[in-house]
């Protein structure tokens, strides 16, 4: 899976359209790592590639880091930001938070 596409979407697509895509929380590791965002320089895609042997999961960074806003443009240059690491069992962490979101606020 980690040199695979992943559909976040897949979650939230109901009869072929997108529905609401809820911020959920990226639980923090002591396994995450620490990257120092250069504006001008730094690309989550590149940040992704770097850390995931993938450019896909920009927003998987952006989610362990909420202060931005969810967007790329928010974040100032040397801003610290949160790394989900391992890929994997962040993306397992996330779909649980997913699925918690859905028990706990109900879907579509």
């Amino acid at each position: 899976m980690a040199n695979e596409y992943y559909n976040r979407y897949d979650n939230f697509t109901l009869n072929g359209n997108t529905t609401y895509i809820p911020f959920v929380n990226v639980p923090k590791k002591t396994s995450d790592k620490v990257y120092i965002y250069k504006l001008g320089v730094s690309r989550l895609d590149k940040i992704s590639q770097l850390y995931y042997n993938s450019p896909f999961f920009g927003w998987l960074i952006l989610q362990a880091n909420p202060q931005y806003s969810g967007s790329e443009l928010n974040i100032p240059d040397n801003a610290v930001l949160t790394i989900p690491f391992p890929l994997i069992t962040s993306l397992l962490d996330y779909k649980s938070a997913i699925n918690d979101y859905f028990y706990y606020y109900g879907g579509w």
